[in-house]
C-alpha cells in the first residue's frame, strides 16, 4: 500500500487547495512522516469509533454489518458495571439516566468477539454564561506598568486593574494565555508558545506579597525595570528568581507553619501531575537536553521514577518548583475571587493556546496523544502564502481516543479553573489540523482529520463542571457548516470587526452578528484601531520587509465603509467610542474592549511571522495601571457601551 492510500484510510488529506484555488499535493516523503509521526488509530469491528450520547436524550448508536446477534453491551468504568443491556438489531439505544463521565463501552457478539471503545456522556450543550450583553476589558498582563511591579505586569496589577474595571461597568478582564513557559529561556516570551498548558507562569508572581519574601537592596535595579519601555523578560525573570528562592528557604525554616500545611494539601490536590511537571523542569535544567535525549529511565513518565526523585538528592529543587507553582495559583485564584465579590459576570476570561512546544512538559507527559515530530500550522492562503509554521506540537486524535481524552480534559480544566470564558485559538483544529514534518516549508503539511464529536463532547463536559463559556477562535476559511456545528455545541464564536465585511468591502450591519459570541474591534495580532486609521502597521511592515497585504487606497476605502456604517446609526465619530457604540448596538453578548486601543497606542502587541524584527509580547503600556482611569474618557466608555453595562448606576 503506498503512502497516499494509507493516508486516505486514515483520515489524512494528502494536499490542499491555496489562497488562490490551486491544489497542492503533498510530498510523499513529508506524508511518510506524517504517517509515522501518528500512532495507528483502533480498528473497531462492530462500530465506528468513540460513541457520544447526550444526556437525557435519545441517543442511538448504529452498528456495522460485522455485528452477530444478540450483541450484549456493558458501560464499565474500571471494575464497576455502570449499565448493560443486549440488542437483537442493528442498534443500540442508550439509557436516558447514564451518568455524565468518560467510560469504556465493552461489545461482545453473538460469536464472542469483543471490542472496546470510549464512550462519552455529555450534557448537551456547553455552560451558556450567566450574563446577558456584557463588555471585558482586554489586556495583555505582562505589558501593565505600575509604581512597584518588577518590569512587568503581575497579579497585584490584575487586582488593581480589576478594581478599576468593575467600577467603569466591565463585567471581565481579557487575558493573553498565562501558560507556564520556559523559565530558563526568558527572552523566549511568546505566550502562545508554552512549555505547558497545565501550568502557569511564575512571572507573574507579585513576589513582594509572598509571607516569606525579604526585601533586598535592588531598589536602582527595579526601577530601571520599572521605567524600561519594553519587558526586559531575562533581567525580570533574574530578579524573580532570586527573590523566590530567597522567600523557598525562609518557607522551608518552618515546617510547622500553616503555609507548610496548606502547600502540602495542595502538592496532594494536584497530584501527579504537578509532581510530574516539577520532576520534568528538575530534570530540564539538569540535564540541559531534549527530554527524548535523556536517560532512558527519565524519557517517559514513570510516577514511580517521580515520588524517587521527589524523594532523593533532588527533593528540594522538585519542591521549589511546586511552590512556584502553589504561589502563581493562589494569585490567580485571589483575582478570580474578586472578579465574584465585585459582582463581575464574566470574571476572568483566558486565552488558551491552539499548542505546545514539542520540548516542553507537555508533549513528553502525552507521549501518545501529542506529535512531537510535527508542527501544526496552516496552509498558503491570501494573507500567508508561503504558509505558517507555529512550532508547535498539537493533540492527534488516534492518540486522544486511546487515553479517553484524558489529555483534553486536563488542559481543558487546567485552563477554567479560575476562568468563566476561555478562548479556544484556532478552534478549527477541532475538527482538523494541519501538520508539517520538522525541517520541511510550510507548504508541504497534510491536514490530519480529529474526532470533532468527541472533542466537542469533552468541552462541553467540562465547560458546564466549571461554568465557563467556551469561545472558539474561528477565523480564517472555515468549512461549511462548522460554525453552525459549533453553535449546536453551546461553543460561541469569535467576531473581529475589521473582518466583518461584504465582498464590497462595507462592513456588516449590526444585526448581522451572532448572538452568542465575542466581538471585539482587532485582537493581537492586528493593528490597533489608532494604528489601523493612520496606516502605521502598513508602513511598520513594508519598512520590516513584510507584504501588509493592502495597499493605501484599499485602506483608504476601508476607513471610509468604516465612517459609512458608524453613520447608519447615527453615529458621526468614527473613532474608538464610535466604533464601541456601534458594536453595542450588536445582539452579541460580549464585547472585548482592547486596552491599548483605549489608551491610543499605536503598535500592536504581535506582527505574526517576525520573531526579532518587532518586539513582539514585550511592550509596556503607556501609563500605570493606577492612572489608567486618568487617561481615558470613562465617560465616553460608559456612554459607548450602554447597556451592557448594568451594574453602573
Amino acid at each position: 500500500m503506498d503512502v497516499f492510500t494509507k493516508a486516505e484510510e486514515l483520515g489524512i488529506q494528502t494536499g490542499f487547495h491555496d489562497g488562490q484555488g490551486h491544489w497542492h499535493t503533498t510530498d510523499a516523503a513529508a506524508l511518510k512522516i506524517i504517517l509515522d509521526a501518528i500512532p495507528a488509530r483502533t480498528r473497531h469491528r462492530f462500530i465506528s469509533g468513540t460513541v457520544v450520547v447526550r444526556a437525557g436524550q435519545a441517543e442511538r448508536t448504529y452498528l456495522t454489518e460485522a455485528a452477530r446477534f444478540p450483541l450484549k453491551w456493558e458501560i464499565v468504568d474500571g471494575a464497576r458495571v455502570l449499565a448493560e443491556g443486549e440488542t437483537g438489531d442493528r442498534s443500540i439505544l442508550w439509557p436516558l439516566d447514564l451518568p455524565i463521565g468518560v467510560w469504556r463501552l465493552r461489545l461482545t457478539d453473538a460469536s464472542l468477539f469483543s471490542e472496546e471503545a470510549a464512550l462519552i456522556v455529555t450534557p448537551a450543550k456547553a455552560f451558556p454564561g450567566a450574563f446577558d450583553r456584557s463588555w471585558i476589558l482586554a489586556v495583555q498582563l505582562y505589558g501593565l506598568r505600575s509604581e512597584r511591579n518588577w518590569g512587568m505586569g503581575d497579579f497585584t496589577d490584575l487586582q488593581t486593574l480589576i478594581a478599576m474595571a468593575a467600577d467603569i461597568g466591565a463585567a471581565g478582564i481579557g487575558l493573553n494565555p498565562l501558560h507556564a513557559l520556559f523559565d530558563d529561556r526568558p527572552a523566549e516570551c511568546s505566550p502562545y508558545s508554552p512549555n505547558s498548558r497545565l501550568f502557569l507562569n511564575p512571572l507573574y508572581i507579585d513576589v513582594e506579597v509572598l509571607p516569606e519574601f525579604v526585601a533586598s537592596n535592588n531598589g536602582d535595579r527595579l526601577a530601571g525595570l520599572r521605567a524600561s519601555r519594553f519587558v526586559d523578560y531575562v533581567e525580570v525573570a533574574a530578579a524573580k528568581t532570586a527573590a523566590l528562592r530567597a522567600a523557598f528557604e525562609i518557607f522551608n525554616a518552618d515546617p510547622a507553619s500553616t503555609r507548610q500545611i496548606a502547600f502540602a494539601a495542595f502538592r496532594a490536590e494536584r497530584a501527579p501531575l504537578l509532581t510530574r511537571f516539577a520532576c520534568f523542569e528538575m530534570l530540564r535544567h539538569k540535564l540541559q537536553t531534549a527530554w527524548w535525549d535523556w536517560p532512558a529511565e527519565f524519557q517517559h513518565p514513570d510516577d514511580e521514577q517521580c515520588a524517587r526523585l521527589r524523594a532523593g538528592h533532588d527533593a528540594k529543587e522538585v519542591a521549589f518548583i511546586e511552590y512556584v507553582q502553589w504561589n502563581a495559583d493562589l494569585q490567580l485564584k485571589a483575582c478570580h475571587e474578586l472578579t465574584a465579590k465585585l459582582g463581575m459576570k464574566v470574571g476572568l476570561y483566558l486565552d488558551v493556546a491552539v499548542g505546545v512546544q514539542s520540548g516542553g512538559f507537555d508533549a513528553w507527559n502525552e507521549q501518545v496523544a501529542v506529535s512531537r515530530h510535527l508542527s501544526i500550522g496552516a496552509p498558503p492562503d491570501a494573507l500567508q502564502p508561503a504558509g505558517q509554521n507555529w512550532g508547535l506540537a498539537g493533540f492527534n486524535g488516534a492518540g486522544l481516543e486511546t487515553t479517553s481524552f484524558a489529555p483534553y480534559k486536563a488542559m481543558l480544566r487546567a485552563s477554567m479553573r479560575y476562568a468563566g470564558a476561555v478562548r479556544l485559538d484556532h478552534v478549527l483544529g477541532l475538527n482538523r489540523l494541519y501538520v508539517v514534518p520538522h525541517d520541511y516549508a510550510a507548504d508541504n503539511g497534510a491536514y490530519v482529520k480529529m474526532p470533532l464529536q468527541a472533542l466537542l463532547a469533552v468541552t462541553a463536559q467540562e465547560s458546564v463542571a466549571n461554568n465557563c463559556v467556551v469561545i472558539g477562535e474561528d477565523l480564517g476559511t472555515v468549512p461549511d457548516g462548522f460554525r453552525d456545528e459549533l453553535g449546536g455545541w453551546g461553543i460561541w464564536s469569535y467576531l473581529v470587526m475589521m473582518f466583518e465585511r461584504d465582498d464590497r468591502g462595507a462592513f456588516r450591519d449590526v444585526d448581522q452578528y451572532a448572538t452568542n459570541a465575542l466581538v471585539t474591534f482587532n485582537t493581537h495580532d492586528l493593528p490597533t484601531l489608532a494604528g489601523w486609521r493612520s496606516y502605521a502597521d502598513l508602513v511598520m511592515k513594508r519598512g520590516l520587509g513584510i507584504d501588509p497585504g493592502e495597499s493605501d487606497d484599499a485602506r483608504r476605502y476601508a476607513i471610509e465603509k468604516l465612517g459609512d456604517a458608524l453613520r447608519q446609526h447615527g453615529i458621526e465619530n468614527a473613532d474608538l467610542y464610535g466604533v464601541l457604540r456601534f458594536l453595542s448596538l450588536t445582539s452579541t453578548r460580549m464585547l472585548a474592549v482592547a486596552m491599548e486601543d483605549l489608551l491610543g497606542v499605536i503598535d500592536q502587541p504581535n506582527i505574526p511571522g517576525t520573531i526579532d524584527e518587532h518586539p513582539n509580547w514585550r511592550q509596556r503600556l503607556p501609563v500605570t495601571v493606577e492612572a489608567i482611569a486618568d487617561a481615558i474618557d470613562v465617560n465616553a466608555l460608559r456612554d459607548a457601551t450602554g447597556d451592557r453595562s448594568p451594574q453602573v448606576a
